[in-house]
């Protein structure tokens, strides 16, 4: 919401909307088929309320209601109601009703509870009869649903001939339906998000600018990570989950391939985390971050058009600095073991010390009696040869205490793994109380080489995004952006500024170009530098 008191705020605002309405040839956003203008909403006159005339209806279904679906459906229902208004050559004004489904109604109602022109419903997608209802009175769908559910979704949409915009990355079941979408003359827009989503806006706006200009990509490197904010990183692993912690840590296994200075580099799951090496980023040198390689980083080479040209493409995971050190650490001690334990097999329920005594080898006659502290945890992480840095087994052992796995509580039942067992004590310890914030940073660096200069340019591009606390009510960063970028992807398909059908990812200019802006003047900043 901006104020027209907020001069400063609606000159960005209308500086970053009219720049696309008005394209000129010194405009770096210009894009023809991408005409945006603004309009004020209600405004006083001499004590008489105008509204704008002849507004058209749209509706958009969203299918989730975890949190990234909050901040999604508060700006699709303020859109044609409020200070900013998107439309095409000043016409066409449009209402947005937005209905949120969710297989557990109190979910829903509680999600929509204060946002005007938004209703919850109970939804099971499985109910295919109740999925087409819902889908047919709608113009655009937004499957904020776990990836496995998007194809349910995606075919119901091409059958009634309605948009769908996912955050989801497009796997090879949803590619398939191109050609399904194309002949139904629908757009499925994926990847619209954070990551995937925005740094792939971010990358191949700052790619083809390049490019216009004769340049040659030789070296892409992208950073992302959701952290807590630092006042809110008090913890020995400086992190949170905002969610179940069992993807994350299931993340830290996997394997990873980059290429650096021409050389491709593999790097085994299960040493991942040992390849963390630490980064600070030029424009925030008071962030000790680290960053672990993600996943097949050649994949985005080939995605952004850069595979060949460039030397270097890599995509890591930011961390505080010390987190991978503390989690290979307990890798190392087999806390992240999925097998069946043992120990955990009987009936009789051991507790979370003696749990820990077996995984570190720790012979007592009186596990439960047996006096165990911090210096004494250092010492045989250290003789088992788990770490050899004496900070490490340190910092390991003090992340142990405060997980409460010295505890002389009963495991509960659930627990078969050593892997359950972390996981259900991270779930417990490691989550955001509801006045904590968190972070998102997301950084790209590109060097380029023209052909008139000998001097290679470096373009950076960074969003830095802290979680909101307003009326004691806190929206986390995460959730603003990825919900805010899906809910940009419904406004442009609602107001046909995507023209182009079939399966698509945010990376051509038809989608960038005017998402990036209107990301922008919703109050996301993306900071872009160049030397």
């Amino acid at each position: 919401m901006v104020s027209a008191d907020d001069r400063d705020v609606l000159d960005h605002i209308i500086d970053s909307l009219t720049s696309l309405a008005n394209p000129t040839g010194n405009n770096r956003f210009s894009n023809q088929n991408s005409k945006l203008s603004l309009k004020l909403g209600k405004v006083q006159d001499n004590g008489m309320e105008k509204e704008p005339d002849s507004k058209k209806k749209a509706a958009v279904l969203i299918l989730g209601a975890g949190r990234v679906c909050q901040p999604a459906a508060e700006m699709l229902s303020s859109f044609g109601r409020h200070k900013t208004l998107l439309e095409e050559d000043f016409e066409d004004q449009i209402d947005v009703d937005v209905i949120v489904g969710s297989l557990y109604l109190k979910d829903a109602e509680q999600i929509v509870e204060g946002i005007p022109n938004v209703t919850g419903i109970q939804l099971d997608v499985m109910d295919s009869a109740n999925l087409f209802k819902c889908i047919s009175q709608v113009d655009v769908v937004i499957s904020l649903l776990p990836a496995s559910c998007h194809i349910n979704v995606a075919n119901a949409c091409i059958e009634l001939k309605k948009h769908l915009v996912t955050a989801s990355y497009v796997d090879s079941s949803m590619s398939m339906l191109d050609d399904k979408a194309k002949d139904a003359g629908i757009t499925i827009l994926g990847e619209m998000g954070l990551d995937p989503g925005i740094d792939h806006m971010m990358a191949m706006k700052m790619i083809n600018q390049a490019h216009m200009k004769k340049g040659t990509i030789k070296s892409f490197t992208s950073y992302c990570g959701g952290l807590p904010s630092p006042e809110d990183a008090n913890n020995p692993l400086a992190y949170k989950f905002s969610w179940n912690p069992v993807g994350a840590i299931r993340a830290g296994r996997n394997p990873a391939t980059y290429k650096y200075h021409g050389e491709t580099v593999h790097i085994d799951g299960d040493n991942l985390y040992d390849s963390a090496t630490k980064l600070r980023l030029p424009d925030f040198p008071a962030f000790a971050l680290e960053c672990l390689p993600n996943r097949n980083s050649l994949l985005y080479g080939d995605l952004y058009g850069i595979g060949t040209e460039a030397s270097t493409v890599f995509r890591g995971t930011l961390r505080y600095e010390g987190f991978s050190e503390i989690m290979g650490t307990l890798s190392r001690i087999g806390l992240f073991n999925n097998e069946v334990r043992p120990i955990l097999k009987n009936e009789q329920r051991p507790t979370f010390r003696k749990f820990m005594f077996d995984l570190l080898k720790i012979v007592h006659e009186d596990p439960e009696g047996a006096l165990m502290g911090e210096e004494d945890i250092i010492e045989k992480i250290l003789t088992l040869g788990h770490c050899k840095d004496q900070r490490a087994a340190m910092m390991t052992a003090k992340t142990i205490i405060f997980l409460g796995l010295l505890d002389q509580t009963e495991i509960p039942a659930s627990c078969r793994s050593a892997f359950d067992v972390a996981c259900f004590r991270m779930e417990e310890r490691l989550s955001y109380s509801s006045t904590e914030k968190d972070m998102v940073l997301l950084h790209h660096e590109v060097e380029i080489e023209y052909p008139d200069s000998q001097i290679t340019e470096k373009h950076r591009a960074t969003l830095l995004e802290f979680g909101k606390t307003v009326d004691g009510k806190t929206t986390t960063a995460m959730a603003l952006t990825v919900g805010i970028p899906a809910a940009v992807g419904a406004l442009l398909l609602l107001t046909n500024k995507i023209q182009t059908r079939g399966v698509l990812r945010p990376i051509q200019p038809e989608v960038y170009t005017p998402a990036l802006d209107i990301i922008q003047a919703y109050g996301i900043k993306l900071i872009e530098k160049s030397e």
